[in-house]
């Protein structure tokens, strides 16, 4: 009998919903229509896109003509950084930022830095969490931009968006948010939130890869990312992805439709995998939050393991997931994400994010649970630390 294939890596990608893929295929080759030509057959196509920007738009409470599309979620996080930098460069060059964002941003802070730009990284406590006190404190009269992801790829944790928000309005300094993993999981509203630019993904929320969007609040003199044509009220050059655009727009229908309902279930398989994992697996450790996290995302360490070896020994019993380190990726630093809440390498080594989706059932968490107790018993009895450990806790 075939192995089935138990997927728990959403938060890296997701697939493509079927009403997604079937309203983008007539774009590929019946109504493949250039949006900026003038004749009738393209104009469709025009109307199509400002149709989905008013469906994003909606979704964020956000005027229509704020939403400005992507290549995905790395691209606007790029574009809102260095626009502001450069735009705001008269009135200041300091960044405020967190230790645990994604490389999207932190890289993109690097870069800045290079040209003359000073970035503050902010610590978070042991559960992931901006302090707000330290926030306030790293304010300077050069502040120009405090970016902040909206809840963390890896460890789940939700930030106090809505009063860092407040903290940056009235300071008179931009806020951005990456929202990439919080998209399509949880409600947003720009206004409430005192959000001036947000980040996200088509991919993340069951929508193609190769699209997604920045928000970009009305009256910022950001300029343009892309430079060669009019396109995005002449934000962002190059011919319209239509057919992702298509794909964008249906899959946040989808997305907002379901969002209470999906979160509910997701929530539940979390909370269950994450009860019985510790209460069945001894010296596991729960990273993140344990309420204010996605509802979908579980994030483990096991002590005295391998990440990567428990990885594989997932995949030949066709669990796929992720690690909380980065070996896996050719690094032999454990996450960035793991040491800024404060675990020691060693610990961190040994991490497992597993991100759940709307298709996974209760019965595969428990197939999970079982497993993982086999699979840590197994890789614990060949580790030497683990052996020490036990007779000197005898």
């Amino acid at each position: 009998m075939e192995q089935k294939l138990i997927y728990l890596d959403h938060a890296a990608t997701t697939a493509a919903r079927p009403e997604v893929v079937e309203a983008m295929m007539p774009y590929f080759t019946e109504k493949f229509g250039n949006p900026s030509s003038i004749y009738g057959f393209a104009a469709g196509n025009k109307k199509v896109i400002t149709d989905v920007r008013e469906t994003i738009a909606k979704s964020l409470n956000a005027p229509t003509q704020d939403i400005y599309f992507t290549a995905g979620g790395s691209e606007s996080d790029n574009w809102a950084l260095k626009a502001t930098a450069e735009a705001y460069a008269d009135k200041g060059n300091h960044i405020i930022t967190t230790k645990i964002e994604h490389h999207a941003i932190l890289h993109t802070c690097q870069y800045l830095e290079k040209k003359g730009f000073e970035v503050t990284y902010l610590d978070v406590d042991e559960n992931g969490v901006v302090k707000l006190d330290q926030l306030k404190e790293a304010i300077r009269p050069t502040t120009i931009l405090i970016s902040v992801m909206f809840a963390n790829n890896e460890i789940g944790t939700i930030q106090p968006i809505e009063e860092i928000g407040a903290i940056a309005k009235e300071h008179g300094i931009l806020f951005h948010t990456d929202a990439v993993q919080a998209y399509g999981q949880l409600p947003i509203d720009v206004e409430k939130m005192h959000i001036d630019m947000l980040s996200a993904s088509g991919h993340k929320l069951n929508g193609p890869k190769g699209i997604g969007f920045l928000y970009i609040r009305k009256g910022l003199k950001l300029r343009s990312f892309v430079h060669g044509g009019a396109q995005e009220r002449s934000r962002r050059a190059g011919t319209e992805n239509v057919t992702g655009i298509v794909g964008l727009g249906k899959a946040v229908e989808i997305a907002m439709a379901t969002m209470e309902e999906r979160t509910k279930k997701e929530t539940e398989m979390r909370d269950h995998l994450i009860d019985r994992i510790l209460a069945e697996i001894p010296y596991a450790r729960l990273n993140g939050d344990r309420k204010r996290r996605l509802p979908n995302n579980v994030n483990i360490s096991f002590q005295f393991i391998e990440g990567e070896s428990l990885l594989i020994m997932l995949d030949m019993k066709g669990i796929c997931a992720s690690s909380g380190s980065a070996c896996t990726s050719g690094s032999l630093d454990p996450s960035h994400v793991l040491l800024a809440i404060g675990l020691p390498h060693e610990i961190a080594h040994g991490s497992l994010r597993m991100t759940l989706g709307d298709e996974n059932t209760m019965e595969e968490m428990d197939y999970v649970v079982d497993q993982l107790k086999e699979i840590v018993a197994k890789l614990r009895s060949m580790s030497p630390l683990y052996e020490d450990f036990i007779k000197h806790s005898k």
